[in-house]
């Protein structure tokens, strides 16, 4: 009989952690011998990869983060070029995490392992040119968005649109009703859901701006209710020093973050996949993001979109207010929110206008498409 297929997965950060764990399980479909292992996070390890790197530890942003974690940042990708070499995967399958994911691929060419790089860099947003460097180190891409693949035809470089895997993941498990009882809410009075981020320099920028917000809101809006779904990542510790500093009660809620979006009049949320997922469940939002000021600069130097919210950057318009460095600051936050929650024909146009994101994200299926492009390769058909 012929030996069991083996992938490897690189996942670095939270999503990618979310969209490995949901590949393996359609691959396990498929393939039910397949073997994985490789780094990533806790869904990973529940979907059965065998993770020999916790990505946890280099979950970070921003170019002076990425300097304070430089160290374990290098030792991580030593290990994972030594796991290449030595175990000789089928396929290496990295997901996101560009710089990272970059460099490990193109070692596992160098080794002649395979590379599927899942989710593209943004490379419409910024150096567009380094199209041309990846297509040197993997052998094909899977973009998660329909504009995409134009970068990568226009230089002959393999590639799939596979869809976006949110709109599969961003399913509640409960009716609305339910999930207002399980978590103590009130349906009568407004619910503002607080979505500071998946990495711990992301809490401690916005979520002190958030709770300063949600403290302003509370004097305009006496009944108003609060709500934060904890990223797996974040310590309870970590939440808990600010929480316990503020005179409102925000109900925090782990492991069901699509539940709680759904309970939600607004929320205020983090640049990143979250706002594709509330644009999903059709819940008007405000997007904020706060960066070192090198990393800002950087990025106002080198970003050519004029977006970085996803919502925005897929309308291809300004549908979701953004509040970046020293515009998210809590009096702009609890305006917005305010309106939000006040003004009902804003509100309604923002959700007309998400319905049309929705729309443009497609069917889904995102997982089973990248299960089945796996297969192809692992097979020699792609």
């Amino acid at each position: 009989m012929s030996k069991p297929f083996t992938v490897m997965f690189s996942a670095g950060e939270p999503s990618g952690d979310q969209h490995a764990a949901h590949l393996f399980l359609e691959l396990k479909k498929q393939l039910p011998d397949i073997q994985a292992l490789g780094m990533g996070g806790v869904k990973m390890a529940a979907a059965g990869v065998d993770i020999r790197y916790d990505s946890a530890a280099i979950a970070v942003i921003g170019v002076v983060e990425v300097l304070k974690h430089y160290g374990t940042i290098r030792r991580a990708l030593a290990l994972m070029q030594r796991l290449v070499a030595e175990e000789r995967p089928d396929l290496l399958i990295c997901v996101d995490y560009k710089e990272f994911n970059y460099k490990l691929a193109r070692f596992a060419k160098q080794q002649g392992v395979k590379v599927l790089f899942y989710v593209s860099p943004q490379v419409w947003a910024w150096r567009a040119g380094r199209v041309r460097q990846y297509g040197k180190a993997i052998d094909r891409m899977a973009v998660i968005f329909p504009f995409e693949t134009a970068y990568y035809e226009a230089e002959n470089v393999p590639v799939s649109y596979v869809g976006h895997p949110s709109v599969d993941k961003a399913q509640p498990q409960r009716p609305k009703a339910d999930d207002l009882l399980a978590f103590g809410l009130t349906a009568d009075k407004p619910i503002v859901g607080l979505l500071p981020g998946s990495r711990a320099n992301e809490i401690k920028r916005l979520l002190p701006v958030m709770l300063a917000a949600a403290v302003q809101l509370r004097q305009r809006l006496p009944d108003v209710q609060f709500i934060l779904p904890q990223a797996d990542a974040i310590p309870d510790a970590l939440l808990a020093d600010y929480l316990q500093s503020v005179p409102i009660k925000v109900t925090v809620i782990k492991q069901q973050p699509y539940d709680v979006i759904q309970c939600c009049d607004t929320v205020m949320t983090a640049s990143g996949t979250a706002t594709l997922e509330i644009a999903l469940l059709g819940v008007p939002m405000l997007i904020c993001y706060k960066l070192s000021p090198l990393t800002y600069w950087l990025g106002r130097w080198l970003v050519k979109t004029p977006f970085i919210g996803l919502p925005n950057i897929v309308a291809g318009k300004s549908v979701v207010r953004e509040f970046i460095q020293h515009e998210a600051s809590a009096d702009n936050l609890a305006q917005e929110t305010g309106r939000l929650l006040s003004d009902n024909a804003y509100a309604g146009h923002m959700r007309t206008e998400l319905a049309d994101v929705k729309a443009r994200l497609g069917q889904g299926g995102a997982s089973k498409v990248m299960a089945d492009l796996v297969v192809a390769m692992l097979s020699g058909r792609a």
